[in-house]
């Protein structure tokens, strides 16, 4: 699901092309446990999957051994949130649950939530070639490519399977070095501008 979005269309739901649910099936070895952002036009068949408005994905349990996560890209203003929130969860489900989580997101490497929940806590980050991703608009393809750069971002212990099932799709970067480092600090930006 992935309300939220911008389109020209009246969709909200943008669903995932199916090379990258397949990428991903690979990497879970066949089966998504959840996808806590379904749509009634999704192609992922996980196991569990919520759907507003009967189950809030943010709220619901997250523990499951793998997931997958194509969450909103804009903002919720019914319920407050927005990808933040998403990130933030993924990450939690890997530290309190031992899942391994799989997000496709839009690659925003400046902003607060890449900084806490991706490049602190995630193992790697795969920079997709596909740079206009054509995401599947009401379940079907030839929707409009996405305005900006995505990337799939996975917080897991199996970064051989993530680099060798990913690499098909762009440049897979290994950041488990980064976890739990402290990464800069609000005086280096004021040096910088000296």
């Amino acid at each position: 699901m992935t309300a939220g979005r911008k389109t020209n269309s009246q969709s909200q739901d943008w669903g995932t092309p199916p090379q990258y649910v397949q990428a991903v099936k690979e990497v879970f070895g066949g089966k998504i446990g959840l996808d806590p952002c379904s749509s009634p036009y999704s192609i992922v068949d996980a196991k569990v999957e919520y759907r507003l408005p009967d189950h809030d994905g943010l709220n619901a349990s997250w523990n499951y051994p793998t997931i997958y996560v194509n969450p909103p890209y804009g903002v919720d203003r019914a319920r407050g949130t927005s990808i933040k929130q998403w990130l933030a969860r993924c990450a939690e489900a890997h530290n309190l649950h031992g899942a391994e989580v799989i997000a496709l997101v839009p690659v925003a490497v400046n902003t607060g939530h890449w900084k806490s929940s991706v490049f602190t806590r995630a193992a790697a980050v795969c920079f997709l070639y596909d740079t206009r991703l054509k995401f599947l608009e009401n379940g079907q393809c030839g929707g409009k490519g996405a305005p900006m750069a995505c990337a799939t971002v996975y917080w897991g212990q199996n970064f051989r399977k993530f680099y060798k099932t990913f690499i098909r799709y762009g440049a897979v970067v290994d950041i488990r070095p980064l976890i739990g480092e402290t990464i800069g600090s609000p005086n280096d930006a004021t040096i910088a501008k000296q």
